[in-house]
């Protein structure tokens, strides 16, 4: 599987990919404030707050749509400078980037990126047109602690993945739908060799299957170790 980080080209693309699922969303929620939004081994994430609104399944296609439009219209993808004092009046509405805001020193220039009508604090650097992110695909949803404390909001983490080539893109959701069909924790379950319980969310329990396919292979383990006289 492709780690989407330790791929130069791909980062860079999948972290504009990242600008242009939020630009969307923005299109779509005008209430919504991002907090950040980074490449990841599986490919990017945005963490955004819609306010009372919550993403659904159904949701992400009308999402994608707004996508495709995005980057068949082929803005341009604009590094700018500005001063902190420039950014914290520009985001002055959005308490999570007047966050990320305070964290740098006074005096400090900030970069941030234009594409359209979207801005966002960014390091960069990023693909020169949104046309370089068409093919791509939203994952997931979840919910993600602001700054992973619990004791803060819960905001919505939206992943995608985005490749050069609609084929590589293809054999890439391929390979996640074989993933899923391999996954140990839903063949246990089909084979009945454990459950999950409420109560101990972490730990598989056994079921009488899986405590045989258990015990053989420890009793296989066991005898191994014996023939090599540990």
């Amino acid at each position: 599987m492709i780690d989407f980080k330790e791929d130069e080209k791909l980062s860079v693309l999948n972290h504009s990919c990242a600008h242009v699922m939020a630009q969307a969303i923005k299109h779509l929620y005008p209430q919504a404030k991002f907090w950040v939004g980074p490449v990841v081994s599986e490919g990017f994430y945005y963490d955004v707050d819609l306010g009372n609104d919550v993403i659904k399944d159904e949701d992400i296609p009308k999402i994608e749509k707004e996508m495709k439009k995005i980057c068949k219209d082929g803005k341009r993808i604009v590094r700018q400078e500005i001063s902190k004092d420039e950014a914290l009046e520009m985001f002055k509405d959005d308490e999570y980037k007047i966050d990320l805001i305070n964290n740098f020193e006074d005096g400090t220039n900030i970069s941030c990126y234009k594409q359209g009508d979207f801005v966002d604090l960014c390091r960069g650097p990023h693909v020169e047109t949104v046309k370089a992110c068409k093919n791509f695909k939203l994952t997931k949803h979840s919910g993600a602690y602001w700054k992973g404390d619990k004791n803060n909001k819960v905001l919505q983490r939206i992943y995608g993945v985005c490749f050069e080539t609609p084929e590589a893109l293809e054999e890439h959701l391929n390979l996640l739908e074989e993933a899923k069909r391999r996954d140990h924790k839903k063949i246990g379950k089909e084979l009945g060799l454990f459950m999950m319980s409420e109560y101990a969310p972490g730990m598989p329990i056994f079921l009488p299957k899986g405590m045989i396919l258990r015990n053989t292979l420890e009793q296989f383990w066991y005898e191994e170790h014996t023939k090599e006289g540990y």
